[in-house]
C-alpha cells in the first residue's frame, strides 16, 4: 500500500547533496565494534585472536557495556566493499544523519523528546572486501554463505548470542512509565549482506535454547524480540522468506516472529548489485532491486502482511499505518541513485536524511504512546 500524502514523494530532480553528518559531534562512548573472521567467529578486540567458544560470554559481558544514558542499541551490519575503518565510519555518517534529522525536525517524533533518545551503536565488522565486479560479488557472495552455513559457518551462532546478551542486558523499557538505563530498546540495521546476516541471526537467537541469558529471563511472558529491524538495499533473493528466512514470518499456529516491530526493506531499482549481479549469481533479483515479496498463504503460515510505500522525504511524516505492519517495503529508487562513478550505483547511496527519518520514525514507533 502507498501512504497517501498531501504533496508528491518524488521531487522531480533528487540531484547530488553534500555528504552529511560531518557536523554532529558524536560522543566518544557512542559506538563499540564486533569483529568477525572469514568464518564467523568472533575476534577479541585486543589481540585479534578468536575468542575460545567457552570464553564468548565472558568477552561480550566485557566488551560490550552501553553507557547509562543510552536509551536504544542500534546493531549495525555493514555490505560488501567496506574495511573495518570504513565500517566504523559508515556508521558514524549513518548516525549523524539520525541525530541532524532528530536536532532539525523534533516535531515529526514526539515519543523521542532530546533527552529520551541517546542511542549507543554496536558495529559489527566482517571482511567483505574484493574486486567490484561480478567475479568479486561472486567471492563475498560464496563467503557469506559459508560464514553462515549449517556446520561450516558461525555467524548466525556468535552474532545470536550477541543479540541474546544484548536483549537481557537492555531490560525492558516498556516495564515502567519512564525509561531507565535498564530499559532500552533494540534495533537491527543492516546494509547489503548485512541485513542478510541479521535476519540469519535473529532466526537464531530465537530458536536455539543455550543462547545467553535467556535460561534466567524474569519475564517468560516476553519472549526474545527486537524492536526494529531495517534492511538497506539487502542482498538476498526476493522469496528469501518462503525459504531462508521462513520463521521470521507470523503462522497459523501461533508461531510469532522474533521481531516486536516492523521488518522494514529498502530497495531501488537503480541498485546494479542487487540487480544484475544477483540475478546473475541467484538467479533472482535481490530485495534491494525491487523489495521482499511472500508467496500466497498456505499451510502454517499466516497471510501476507507486506506493506509498500515510497521513501518519505524527510520532512515529511509517515502515517502510523504505513509502517505498521510485519514486512515494509520502501521504494527509495527516488532517492537512491548513484554512488558517484561506482558501477554499483545505488547500492551503497543510502547515507541521506530521508534514511534517518525512517530509522527515527521505527525508533518513535517502538515508544508506547506517553500518557496524559
Amino acid at each position: 500500500m502507498t501512504a497517501p500524502h498531501s504533496r508528491p514523494l518524488h521531487p522531480r530532480t533528487p540531484g547530488r547533496r553534500r555528504r552529511s553528518g560531518a557536523a554532529h559531534a558524536l560522543a566518544p562512548d557512542a559506538f563499540a565494534t564486533v569483529d568477525l573472521d572469514h568464518r564467523g567467529w568472533l575476534l577479541a578486540p585486543d589481540t585479534g585472536d578468536p575468542v575460545p567458544a567457552d570464553r564468548l560470554a565472558d568477552h561480550l559481558a566485557s566488551w560490550l557495556r552501553p553507557p547509562d544514558r543510552a536509551t536504544d542499541i542500534l546493531v549495525y551490519a555493514h555490505g560488501w566493499q567496506t574495511g573495518p575503518d570504513a565500517a566504523l565510519r559508515n556508521a558514524e555518517r549513518l548516525l549523524a544523519l539520525v541525530h541532524e534529522q532528530h536536532a532539525r525536525r523534533p516535531h515529526l517524533y514526539p515519543r523521542l523528546p532530546a533527552a529520551d533518545f541517546a542511542p549507543w551503536t554496536v558495529v559489527v565488522r566482517w571482511p567483505s572486501s574484493s574486486r567490484l565486479s561480478l567475479r568479486g560479488y561472486y567471492a563475498v557472495r560464496d563467503l557469506a554463505h559459508a560464514m553462515s552455513a549449517p556446520g561450516r559457518g558461525y555467524a548466525p551462532h556468535v552474532l545470536g548470542h550477541l543479540l541474546g546478551y544484548l536483549d537481557a542486558e537492555r531490560g525492558d523499557p516498556k516495564a515502567n512509565t519512564l525509561l531507565t538505563s535498564t530499559g532500552r530498546y533494540l534495533h537491527l540495521v543492516g546494509h547489503s549482506f548485512g541485513g542478510r546476516f541479521l535476519c540469519e541471526a535473529v532466526q537464531w537467537a530465537a530458536d536455539a535454547g543455550d543462547t545467553l541469558a535467556w535460561s534466567v529471563a524474569t519475564d517468560p511472558g516476553r519472549p526474545f524480540t527486537v524492536d526494529s529491524l531495517t534492511a538497506f538495499q539487502m542482498a538476498a533473493p526476493s522469496n528469501a522468506f518462503d525459504g531462508t528466512f521462513r520463521t521470521l514470518r507470523p503462522s497459523t499456529r501461533g508461531h510469532r516472529a522474533p521481531v516486536g516491530g516492523p521488518m522494514v526493506f529498502t530497495h531501488s531499482r537503480h541498485d546494479r548489485a542487487t540487480g544484475y549481479c544477483h540475478l546473475r549469481a541467484e538467479h533472482l533479483p535481490g530485495i534491494g532491486h525491487g523489495g521482499m515479496r511472500l508467496s500466497p498463504p498456505r499451510g502454517d503460515l499466516a497471510p501476507n502482511d507486506v506493506a509498500h510505500t515510497p521513501l518519505h522525504p524527510a520532512d515529511a511524516p509517515y502515517p502510523h499505518s504505513c509502517l505498521d505492519h510485519a514486512f515494509v517495503n520502501v521504494n527509495a529508487s527516488w532517492r537512491y541513485r548513484n554512488s558517484h562513478l561506482n558501477p554499483l550505483r545505488a547500492h551503497s547511496d543510502y547515507f541521506h536524511p530521508e534514511s534517518a527519518h525512517l530509522l527515527l520514525t521505527l525508533a518513535n514507533g517502538s515508544r508506547p504512546e506517553p500518557l496524559g
